[in-house]
């Protein structure tokens, strides 16, 4: 696909993203937000369908990612801590997705290499920060610290595989990272601190790491 196709999905990706920071910093209208971020998720969907597929497989796995992504958006944006729940799931569940999908092109790798006990670290920091604040969600949120750590540590793997264009292994590891970060900022939402700038901050981060991992999809074979 084009650059000026791809440009026909974020162009409008952008203005509806713009809209959304802006009803989140009104903050109380909720429907509105949810009209406006069900449609932007969906246009991360379009982005991978639209793309060539030189590995079906990896497509398949990155597309349940992505419908996963938007389940996830919907649940987090209506209120209340069962919708907040089922939003961490189907995250999770996403993150999943995209770990089998970036060790699926992982071709000759080291699985134990030195490098990545740093993303456990990272992981262990970051539960160490949530951890005061966390009560009935302690045993969730570590499961998912776990799942996004295998995540980033297989995007990173796979971006150094030789079998990985190195378009493509810019593409999912750029993306994942967008996609862990934001996810931090969903966190110190949730648990630490709420505050607009989590939202200003976390949601270019978050769609922009998802059309990566989007776009990845065509130009890995």
């Amino acid at each position: 696909m084009s650059i000026a196709d791809n440009l026909l999905i974020l162009i409008p990706a952008a203005a509806l993203l713009v809209a959304l920071l802006l009803a989140e910093r009104q903050g109380d209208d909720r429907s509105r937000v949810l009209l406006l971020k069900t449609p932007l998720s969906l246009l991360f969907v379009l982005a991978a369908v639209v793309q060539p597929h030189p590995l079906p497989a990896y497509y398949q796995l990155v597309l349940g990612g992505l419908a996963l992504g938007v389940v996830g958006d919907v649940c987090l944006a209506l209120p209340g801590r069962g919708w907040f729940r089922a939003g961490l799931v189907a995250f999770l569940l996403g993150h999943v997705m995209y770990a089998l999908a970036f060790m699926s092109v992982c071709v000759d790798a080291r699985w134990l290499q030195p490098e990545l006990f740093v993303f456990a670290l990272i992981g262990a920091l970051v539960y160490r920060w949530l951890t005061p604040h966390l009560g009935s969600m302690r045993g969730p949120v570590i499961a998912y610290i776990v799942v996004i750590s295998a995540m980033i540590a297989s995007a990173w793997l796979a971006s150094r595989s030789p079998a990985v264009p190195e378009a493509g292994a810019w593409l999912l590891l750029k993306g994942a990272a967008l996609f862990y970060l934001s996810d931090l900022f969903v966190a110190r939402q949730r648990f630490v601190a709420q505050g607009y700038v989590n939202r200003l901050i976390g949601l270019p981060l978050y769609y922009a790491g998802q059309f990566l991992i989007a776009f990845s999809v065509g130009v890995i074979a």
